[in-house]
């Protein structure tokens, strides 16, 4: 619970622990292998992870949040987008100063990483990763090219959906949590078995972000909106941490 101006106690937020997917999901081919099979220990954190280091603007370069940009200063190739949306508590109120991070794959579908092995090629423009803080009210915003879908080796034919991966950070880096961000109207994304892991729909609706045409530019690019919940019962899906920050 928390107490407000009055001295009156708010209620509880419970948390629904189905929000999140079982570790093995034999649809999933390699939760199979890397899901656990005995009970899970549960560490404390220490003070340096709960207290440091402290994030700040002297850490954030100039084009940090622009990834058309920042690898080479020369324009990546893809469909321009604006992502952005705001980082929340329980109450839908702004949390400032939070370091987000995305990455993700280029136009074509393909990461710039030495594992990758897709067919479409790299853009020599594009490095696939961005960070920036976010503002006194818990907004960010990110330029970037849309992701494009890619195969990969579960099924016979399975592909991901257009996607970029994000992070927050709390007041350190023990405390990050980790999630993806789909795109509103991709068919993919109900065809993905990593996504059909998550066993409601509305929890798979809160990783989609909806086309938000009022901060698209007319003549450049179109924009999607992602707000991230850390707790509470509207809490954003997380890869790594159910019970959020």
């Amino acid at each position: 619970m928390t107490a407000n101006s009055e001295g009156d106690r708010d209620p509880l937020f419970f948390r629904d622990r189905d929000w999140h997917p079982a570790a093995y999901t034999p649809g999933y081919k390699t939760s199979m292998t890397r899901a656990p099979f005995r009970p899970l220990v549960a560490l404390g954190s220490t003070l340096s992870e709960e207290t440091g280091p402290a994030f700040g603007q002297s850490m954030i370069g100039a084009l940090d949040n622009n990834l058309i940009l920042n690898f080479t200063g020369q324009p990546a190739i893809g469909e321009r987008i604006i992502l952005h949306g705001r980082v929340l508590d329980e109450t839908g109120r702004g949390v400032p100063n939070v370091l987000v991070e995305i990455w993700q794959a280029n136009a074509g579908g393909r990461y710039r990483h030495k594992k990758d092995g897709y067919l479409a090629p790299l853009d020599p423009n594009f490095g696939g990763c961005g960070r920036t803080l976010t503002g006194p009210d818990g907004s960010y915003e990110f330029l970037t090219v849309r992701p494009g879908a890619y195969p990969w080796p579960n099924r016979v034919n399975d592909w991901r959906p257009m996607h970029v991966h994000l992070s927050v950070f709390g007041s350190g880096f023990g405390q990050r949590l980790i999630t993806q961000m789909y795109f509103e109207g991709d068919p993919l994304i109900a065809r993905c078995p990593i996504v059909r892991t998550i066993g409601q729909e509305k929890a798979i609706e809160a990783l989609v972000a909806p086309l938000d045409m009022n901060r698209a530019i007319p003549m450049d690019c179109l924009a999607y909106k992602f707000d991230v919940v850390l707790r509470g019962r509207r809490q954003s899906l997380f890869e790594n941490r159910r019970e959020g920050m």
